[in-house]
């Protein structure tokens, strides 16, 4: 909508596109308020945001070309707005939320010519049946763990990020479906002719810089790298809210640590425990008997009440836990530090245990194409329901009644005065003179593409959580979120990887040595280690980016010097759910609108009544239609009883599809 069309008057004004901001949103405008949403950038999300490969690219330039930005702006213009009995609250123009950011390139920055040469030498028949097949590889695997939502306005929901495109991806499934029998032939048929054509196949699987450049947007490569507890406040806000049909889910196939520089898998269910080859006999009873008492461990107090006060490893060792199955549970499964305290800890411990097998072995979900469509799917059911969006704008200042100390209005950066109730704002845009305190803690991000997985498998579409323990007592452990290219963030034959901790330095200086450790780093673009040493078993880091990233978390209202009906939403905190975020949201949804409820169901497009006389209610409209009427449609609403009762509870089926081998999945999709 053009700035010159926009109502003057709104009941919220929220200014930033984040996760927290979006649910606020979308749960203003589905009771009814009409909300006004606008972001400086332009792209959604902010600092959830998703960007393709040559996305991240232009906003590596845009934040070294912002931080030489001074605020020069003329006041002139917004100064002639003001009345008299009002006053201004002014707002940052400079993001400095993205600090300390260094971008390194690895893979060989020659031309492609040299593939266009080769191909013609060896048969190029089994290099399109190898990539094929991964594709293909990558579509079953998909379908097995990918929990779809409705298919229209999943791929509508990509259209909202203009550096991403959902046909591509689509058109290429649907290819590699077709080809596959075709290549498969070939191959039989060519096979006595050319049998020695298949090894040269693994050798030419080299990777440049301009093939990432050219194959950028396969890429969606997200700012903060988190997942999805199954059983967590985000997952059961897209399940209440309906939401759940803007997107699609792929499982975390597994969780993995580092211990003693090898990567080896967590056992965190009942079968992994069992199955394990790292656990003797005596250490998986052990540890079962611990995880079956932390499921229930409040009904045993007298079991821990002695080590509330003291960290979660000293209890522990008060269980006689080997110091093998003390890291699994400490690092990997409650995910804590060890000056955590015991009775998080057990907290912790339960809900990673509560959250197993909803839908799946692992206790994870994570959305195709990055983190960044949940933003995009709030804002989306927002937009539905009435809200005005408008990218590229920002708002300049804040008017303030004196009288009230409320805000009354803002004044966007074309000069418009729009009055409001309500204004709910990103913490980038604070002045630091709003700010009770500039004191930050920093999250250290990096972003990896890589040419193979940290631990081959069978499968190498599968998603994996990698906890890395502390390389020193002082040092913060570290987190590793590995994504392949079944997730639609990454081109196949690559791997995105994204490192995280709290930060003690620099984010180069924090993950730099974990980077080392776990993959190979050339010296030189392109080079490749020698023959027999350790770095060739190692995946190769063909491209990083590091950066801080503040986080602002553990600010509440009490922090910024503020009008009371502004409400500041702080950015991603370093935790790997999302609870806080939601949290947040539906602490200020409240304070806004403390009589109305949170998010409430979305209708069903098939439930919706539209030649009725009444208003489009979800319940209500039902049950105050005439007799006759429902007589009529009885019969018809019998024969197609069991859709709909499908539909009506999209919650637990449609929207989020059980993964498990005994779940609904197979007959769903039949």
């Amino acid at each position: 909508m053009a700035a010159e069309d926009l109502p003057s008057q709104f009941d919220v004004v929220i200014l930033g596109t984040g996760l927290t901001e979006s649910v606020i949103a979308a749960a203003c405008s589905r009771v009814g308020q009409s909300v006004l949403h606008l972001d400086r950038r332009n792209y959604y999300a902010g600092n959830w945001a998703s960007f393709t490969f040559n996305g991240l690219l232009s906003w590596i330039e845009e934040y070294k070309n912002q931080q030489e930005v001074q605020i020069t702006e003329s006041e002139q213009v917004w100064r002639s707005l003001i009345d008299e009995g009002e006053d201004v609250v002014p707002l940052s123009t400079v993001d400095s939320s993205i600090s300390n950011l260094e971008v390194f390139c690895y893979a060989s920055e020659e031309e492609e010519k040299e593939e266009e040469t080769k191909a013609p030498l060896t048969s190029c028949q089994p290099v399109n049946a190898e990539t094929v097949s991964e594709e293909t590889n990558g579509d079953s695997t998909e379908a097995q763990d990918t929990v779809t939502g409705d298919d229209a306005t999943a791929s509508d929901t990509q259209t909202q990020n203009e550096e991403q495109e959902v046909p591509e991806p689509q058109e290429e499934q649907h290819t590699s479906d077709i080809s596959e029998p075709n290549q498969s032939q070939e191959e039989k048929e060519s096979q006595p002719i050319s049998s020695p054509a298949e090894p040269p196949v693994e050798v030419e699987k080299k990777i440049t810089y301009q093939k990432l450049v050219k194959e950028g947007r396969r890429f969606n490569i997200d700012l903060v790298s988190k997942l999805m507890y199954s059983r967590g406040a985000l997952v059961d806000l897209l399940i209440k809210s309906n939401v759940s049909r803007y997107a699609e889910f792929k499982n975390i196939g597994r969780i993995l640590t580092c211990r003693n520089g090898k990567v080896e898998q967590v056992p965190c269910s009942r079968a992994d425990v069992f199955a394990s080859k790292q656990l003797t006999v005596v250490e998986k009873r052990m540890l079962m008997k611990f995880l079956t008492f932390c499921l229930d461990f409040e009904q045993h107090p007298e079991e821990y009440q002695d080590y509330t006060e003291k960290p979660f490893r000293e209890f522990l060792k008060y269980k006689k836990l080997t110091d093998n199955l003390q890291d699994f549970i400490l690092h990997s499964i409650a995910m804590v530090t060890q000056q955590t305290l015991t009775e998080e800890g057990l907290k912790a411990t339960q809900h990673f245990l509560r959250c197993l097998g909803r839908y799946g072995n692992t206790p994870f979900l994570f959305p195709l194409y990055g983190l960044g469509e949940i933003p995009q799917c709030f804002c989306r059911m927002c937009a539905v329901f009435g809200g005005i969006y408008c990218l590229r704008h920002s708002v300049q200042c804040l008017v303030v009644d004196k009288a009230s100390n409320k805000v009354k209005a803002v004044i966007d950066t074309r000069g418009q005065k729009i009055s409001c109730s309500h204004f709910v704002v990103e913490d980038s845009y604070i002045r630091d003179e709003q700010r009770q305190s500039t004191a930050y803690r920093q999250i250290s991000r990096a972003v990896l593409i890589t040419d193979r997985s940290v631990l081959p498998s069978e499968s190498d579409q599968q998603i994996s959580l990698v906890t890395i323990p502390p390389l020193e007592s002082s040092a913060p452990a570290v987190r590793m979120v590995e994504l392949c290219s079944s997730s639609m963030t990454c081109m196949p034959g690559t791997y995105l990887v994204h490192l995280t901790c709290s930060s003690s330095g620099t984010a180069q200086e924090d993950l730099s040595p974990v980077v080392s450790q776990l993959f190979h780093v050339s010296t030189t673009p392109g080079e490749k280690p020698s023959e027999g040493t350790e770095e060739r078993s190692k995946p190769a880091v063909l491209w990083v980016m590091y950066f801080n990233m503040r986080d602002t978390s553990a600010l509440d209202s009490s922090s910024y010097n503020l009008p009371s009906n502004v409400h500041v939403c702080t950015g991603p905190d370093g935790n790997l759910g999302s609870d806080y975020s939601i949290k947040l949201a539906e602490s200020v949804f409240n304070h806004i609108l403390p009589d109305e409820e949170f998010c409430p169901p979305a209708p069903n497009p098939e439930d919706i009544i539209y030649d009725g006389e009444g208003p489009q209610a979800e319940g209500p409209g039902f049950e105050e239609s005439s007799n006759t009427e429902a007589d009529k449609s009885q019969a018809e609403e019998e024969g197609e009883k069991s859709p709909s009762t499908e539909s009506s509870e999209p919650t637990e089926v449609d929207s989020v599809t059980q993964q498990s081998p005994s779940d609904t999945t197979p007959s769903s999709e039949e």
